[in-house]
């Protein structure tokens, strides 16, 4: 019987794995890294042998445990004879999250029973952050003043599949909602594009009162049979399972165009379109310093993006927005928002309100 340690001994992960586990001897040694364990394939802790006892519960094989080692490409380790589950070679910094780790085990054991390991292993980073966004929306919104008809059930889910999942996946949903007189409606059908949260950033010099703008192709204008499909866009990219909406901003300020930025003041955050899209877009302007030469070539190639940033007066901007020049919305929406709270952000920056 294989022995579980380290994230699999956490209680969230045992009891939805391994419920018959019981205690037994602990293992000689302790764990390093482990940071994205049941978040990423890859993310199981390291072991080092000696040091100090490392807690350990024996179990028989359940389903739901080699239907999770099997995705993970989890492989029991022999240690002093015994055969210890939970053990990668992860040695990376940061705090591993036992509840995003939990509601993963939860979604792929509930919701991706006919899809095979591999598959699930390959899209794993899109199914993480898909469920880093749901805890994430529960925690946003439980305070938020209550909108929509009376009553505590509100909607009912009734049907639930998923026909496609890639990079992004479709969600098919058969619900209910109670309706704003108080009955409740037929069966709904709806289909759902779900990508995960993006965060977007607006790059600001507040002292030279310029924008960083970037430029790239989007295929989605042309499946439309836009004859235009380069936008001027802000910075943007999805929100990383094991990391906050910030994070990800300065990580893909960096990522797309060199630029460091010395601080992130919140924008309108909002859904892009709910009544099709699962997506919740963060919205910051990022303090940074930007000179002439701030211009330049950027991002992953690893991504296929071939990205040109451009730094403009931010006054141009707002023509170019007022001039129906801006088609991409999250830039459209930083640039009003930015005119109407420049002076604002001047002066709790410390600087002259006058640009």
């Amino acid at each position: 019987m294989p022995v579980l340690t380290g994230p699999l001994g956490d209680p969230l992960l045992r009891e939805r794995l391994a419920p018959q586990a019981t205690a037994t001897a602990p293992l000689n040694g302790r764990l390093v890294g482990g940071a994205l364990a049941g978040i990423a394939a890859e993310g199981f802790p390291a072991f080092l042998p000696g040091g100090s006892e490392l807690p350990a519960w024996e179990t028989p094989w359940t389903p739901d445990l080699s239907r999770y080692a099997e995705i993970f490409a989890l492989v029991p380790r022999q240690l002093d004879g015994r055969e210890v589950l939970g053990i990668g070679d992860d040695r990376g910094e940061g705090a591993w999250q036992p509840q995003l780790a939990a509601a993963i085990a939860d979604w792929l054991l509930t919701r991706q029973q006919d899809r095979s390991a591999a598959d699930i292993r390959r899209c794993l980073p899109l199914i993480a952050g898909w469920i880093a966004s749901r805890l994430r929306a529960g925690i946003e919104t439980e305070d938020l003043p209550r909108l929509g008809p009376d009553g505590e059930e509100r909607v009912r889910l009734t049907g639930w599949s998923e026909p496609y999942a890639d990079h992004f996946s479709v969600e098919s949903l058969v619900l209910r909602q109670r309706r704003h007189r108080g009955d409740w409606s037929p069966d709904m059908l709806r289909a759902i594009f779900v990508s995960g949260d993006a965060t977007v950033v607006l790059p600001w010099d507040p002292v030279r009162d310029h924008v960083l703008l970037i430029d790239q192709f989007r295929p989605g204008p042309v499946a439309r049979g836009d004859r235009q499909p380069w936008f001027y866009e802000t910075v943007a990219g999805r929100v990383d399972a094991g990391e906050t909406p910030e994070q990800a901003a300065l990580r893909e300020a960096i990522e797309e165009t060199g630029i460091t930025l010395d601080r992130l003041i919140p924008g309108p955050h909002h859904y892009s379109s709910p009544g099709a899209m699962a997506e919740f877009l963060y919205l910051y302007v990022g303090i940074a310093d930007l000179p002439d030469d701030a211009a330049g070539f950027g991002g992953l190639a690893s991504e296929d993006e071939d990205i040109r940033s451009h730094v403009v007066p931010r006054v141009e901007l707002t023509r170019m927005a007022m001039a129906g020049e801006i088609r991409n919305g999250p830039l459209l929406s930083l640039a009003l928002w930015l005119e109407i709270g420049a002076a604002r952000i001047r002066a709790e920056l410390g600087l002259p309100v006058a640009g």
